[in-house]
């Protein structure tokens, strides 16, 4: 492989979501020969708890036929390098919805994946979906998992099925591509269709560079000698501007501090030290991928995921963090996610919410409404901007569900 291929970032975020167990986090693995659960957690109980993200390569070989000429590798002679890709896979459980729609904000298109062999659609396949549609995902690739486990005549009625499902929405031509992620049965055919239907979007360069932290960590191994450590590492992806190594940042809202016995946050100030797209290392980072942040942070700062939620930028350029928002809102007609199909109620003044804004998670009290417009006081701030999209939540059955979305306008 050419040095030139080595040093090209991924140039787009694919989310991989759907219903819990549908095989998600095995089809980024049949992808990207990368296993993204890596959280002792997420083993012991078999499912995607943290937003997880593989970067992959996608070829092309000239001399073959579709869907073959589409590989995840270079196995011809004269292979053709099409893009990298960063694929984002969302938890499918439903108590974990909002890490899902956390991961959504990053995302330039999607693959839904369905299982043949459970009838569809299932809870979290349409509440992922409804998701997508809210954070504005355009593209989408549909993926007929497990093929591998059941008859012709299942796998023929569930494609149906599908089909129903996605009958009058945004995404009725969306393809439908069978595959077995276990036994890597059809990959070829949805790298092509990845290729096709799941376009790099046009990037802002110029303006102030923008990212949503959706991991943060440290990477200091125990026992490191004070002269080894490093400083934090915050993961994400750049909605738009560029971002270089050396570069001052902010990060905001920031830590949350007690003044006076007042709970108050403070932005932190760094500098960027390292950039990483998976193992491979840059000066600079673009949009699209996600991307490790090396910064002279306190690791205490960035470890466990502190810092998700917060948005990074250069110093001096983010808006600040907010506590009251006012939003032009949306409720949906059913809730999301449940067996049953349940009429979502109106607002009411003085109830709690749930409000998901890019990767950041808080709970607010519905202030003042009037027809489409709702105010909300928030529990801690975020930082958001007029025309963002925010997705809102309720409790449900003992569950937060997703029940609206809307629009920030101030």
């Amino acid at each position: 492989m050419s040095e030139a291929i080595k040093k090209r970032q991924p140039e787009i975020n694919i989310g991989v979501v759907g219903h819990v167990d549908h095989g998600k986090t095995t089809l980024v693995q049949a992808l990207t020969g990368i296993w993204t659960a890596r959280h002792s957690e997420e083993l012991k109980r078999a499912m995607t708890i943290k937003l997880g993200y593989a970067d992959g390569d996608i070829y092309e070989c000239p001399d073959l036929p579709p869907p073959e000429r589409f590989t995840t590798e270079p196995k011809c002679s004269n292979p053709i390098y099409r893009r990298s890709v960063s694929y984002v896979d969302a938890p499918g459980h439903e108590v974990l919805m909002a890490t899902m729609l956390s991961g959504a904000a990053l995302m330039d298109g999607a693959i839904l994946v369905i299982a043949a062999n459970e009838p569809c659609p299932q809870p979290q396949t349409r509440e992922h979906f409804a998701a997508l549609e809210i954070i504005g995902v355009k593209n989408l690739v549909v993926v007929q998992n497990k093929v591998d486990v059941v008859t012709k005549e299942q796998a023929l009625k569930n494609y149906e099925q599908i089909k129903k499902f996605l009958e009058g929405t945004w995404a009725e031509n969306a393809p439908i591509i069978p595959v077995s992620a276990l036994h890597k049965v059809n990959i070829d055919a949805l790298v092509m269709a990845i290729e096709k239907y799941l376009p790099t979007p046009e990037r802002d360069l110029t303006s102030d560079p923008v990212m949503f932290i959706v991991r943060s960590f440290e990477v200091n191994r125990p026992g490191t000698p004070p002269d080894k450590l490093v400083g934090g590492v915050v993961g994400g992806s750049l909605l738009k501007g560029v971002l270089r190594v050396g570069d001052e940042i902010e990060i905001k809202p920031g830590i949350r501090v007690i003044e006076n016995k007042r709970e108050v946050y403070k932005p932190l100030m760094s500098e960027v030290v390292s950039i990483r797209f998976g193992n491979r290392e840059f000066k600079e980072a673009k949009p699209g991928g996600l991307v490790a942040i090396g910064t002279k942070l306190d690791p205490a700062l960035t470890k466990a995921d502190r810092l998700v939620g917060n948005v990074l930028g250069k110093a001096g350029t983010l808006p600040d963090p907010v506590s009251e928002l006012t939003i032009e809102y949306k409720l949906m007609e059913r809730v999301i996610g449940t067996k049953e199909l349940l009429k979502v109620r109106p607002l009411m003044r003085g109830e709690r919410i749930m409000i998901t804004a890019g990767s950041a998670i808080t709970l607010g009290i519905v202030s003042n409404l009037r027809k489409d417009i709702m105010e909300v006081k928030l529990r801690r701030p975020v930082v958001v901007w007029k025309g963002m999209r925010v997705a809102i939540s309720r409790q449900v059955l003992g569950r937060w569900r997703l029940v609206g979305w809307g629009k920030v306008v101030s």
